[in-house]
């Protein structure tokens, strides 16, 4: 599966409207998991078994939490069972089909 996720601290002192300290935290654990990921400037994609990615993301919602007195995860996953490489594959698959329509 594949699971994108946005977490973020609220409350207490988050240093202005900058968040990058807590958000570095959450990434520092996906990254520190072994699992396949990708963080671009909205969110964090990671990829693996159900149990293993919600640990993942359960790990790093609890490392923003030190930052402020509240968190707010946004998540959306795409649940294939027995399908790998998807953080990849489908990007490459979309590259293909726009190389084919550009034609």
């Amino acid at each position: 599966m594949l699971v994108a996720f946005s977490v973020a601290p609220s409350g207490g002192d988050t240093s202005g409207d900058s968040v990058h300290d807590a958000v570095a935290a959450a990434v520092k654990v996906v990254r520190d998991s072994g699992l396949p990921n990708h963080t671009d400037s909205m969110f964090t994609t990671i990829e693996g078994d159900w149990d293993e990615v919600f640990a993942v993301v359960k790990a790093a919602t609890d490392a923003v939490g030190v930052f402020g007195t509240r968190v707010s995860l946004v998540l959306k996953a795409d649940i294939r069972p027995g399908h790998t490489g998807e953080l990849t594959g489908k990007v490459e698959r979309l590259e293909a089909a726009i190389e084919r329509a550009e034609g």
